[in-house]
């Protein structure tokens, strides 16, 4: 479910998000079982609502994170500051109908949890660049150049334009 802005409340040690009446759906049976014709769910789908509070609280010293790749689909290939974290809630579910409902609360215990800040792929080392050009210490490794595997020139642009294959194989378009 995509959390609308107005549910979150962040200040300077923790977030918070805070939901009241949700619409999602219910199903008994998961995973679903195969389907005899394409598209048509053979399980019914139960309409429910959910609330829910957690608050997610940043403990100790933040730590520097630094891309250990250059690779733009990496997951290694990101940085940021970050603080381990804890978190607390409590969750209230209701089908529509009545027929179900259920409510407790969780907490994060000694269960790993870290919250903070990140930039990714593109951003990376395009953030890192404007702060080293306003005098901060660069984050990131030394940038490679990218191979390129293909150029072409369209007789409708002015400009060349190059495809750029990089190591997930993912091509790019890239415009000069």
């Amino acid at each position: 479910m995509k959390v609308p802005d107005s549910a979150v409340e962040i200040t300077e040690d923790t977030l918070t998000i805070h939901l009241v009446d949700v619409p999602v759906v219910d199903a008994f049976t998961f995973p679903p079982p195969a389907q005899d014709v394409p598209g048509i769910s053979p399980f019914k789908l139960i309409p429910a609502k959910v609330s829910f509070d957690i608050t997610y609280t940043k403990t100790g010293s933040p730590r520097q994170i630094r891309p250990t790749s250059h690779d733009p689909l990496s997951p290694l290939n990101w940085a940021g500051e970050m603080w381990d974290a804890t978190n607390s809630g409590t969750f209230l579910l209701t089908y529509n109908d009545g027929s179900f409902s259920a409510s407790g609360s969780f907490d994060s215990g000694t269960n790993f949890g870290e919250m903070g800040t990140e930039r990714n792929g593109f951003f990376v080392n395009h953030e890192l660049v404007d702060d080293a050009e306003a005098g901060a210490p660069s984050l990131s490794l030394p940038l490679k150049s990218t191979q390129m595997s293909q150029t072409a020139a369209s007789g409708s642009t002015k400009q060349a334009v190059k495809l750029v294959l990089l190591k997930g194989r993912v091509p790019v378009k890239v415009e000069h």
